[in-house]
């Protein structure tokens, strides 16, 4: 049962957060949204006509996803584990919801796909990775880490960083030239 309310705990931060990211984006942040040029059609051509530089994007990349990692860890030492894990899913509804409005405000369904397509393969593990650590936060005293945990949520944050770096640009390119 507990289990049950956690979990509908969890679904109901990032839906708020989503629905709050969402207003965001079509109340206050519309005009911008439509002056910035990251979705724009110049962006994506150029996106899939350059060559990434792997090694450069793979510490990019190692840096972006592990640093929320660290401040999840440095919270989790404190009394504030169950806050940072609601705020940090809060937040990643939102961020998911204003993304998602981005995309819609500057392509239509088309970006809709265009976001799905750039969170795979990697989320997949992210998303695995996350919700372990942020189950072990809100959750604390009633379950425990340990070096398996520890060992598990490397591994899948190391292979959603891999294949960030190496499937998911081929994967976008691949879909930009069909627009």
């Amino acid at each position: 049962m507990r289990i049950q309310e956690n979990g509908k705990h969890f679904a109901l931060y990032y839906m708020l957060g989503f629905c709050a990211g969402i207003l965001y984006a079509n109340l206050f942040a519309k005009d911008y949204i439509i002056s910035m040029g990251i979705l724009s059609e110049y962006f994506l051509n150029q996106y899939s006509a350059d060559d990434i530089q792997i090694a450069e994007y793979l510490w990019y990349v190692a840096r972006i996803r592990l640093t929320p990692v660290f401040i999840l860890g440095a919270l989790g030492c404190t009394k504030l584990k169950k806050g940072a894990a609601a705020a940090f899913i809060l937040w990643t509804g939102f961020s998911s919801g204003l993304l998602f409005s981005s995309a819609v405000i500057k392509m239509g369904v088309k970006g809709i796909i265009l976001c799905l397509i750039a969170l795979v393969p990697q989320f997949l593990f992210y998303i695995a990775g996350y919700l372990a650590l942020l189950w072990y936060l809100y959750t604390y005293p009633q379950i425990r880490w340990n070096l398996t945990k520890t060992v598990i949520f490397l591994l899948l944050m190391a292979v959603g960083i891999l294949l960030e770096c190496y499937v998911n640009p081929v994967i976008m390119q691949m879909f930009i030239r069909t627009l």
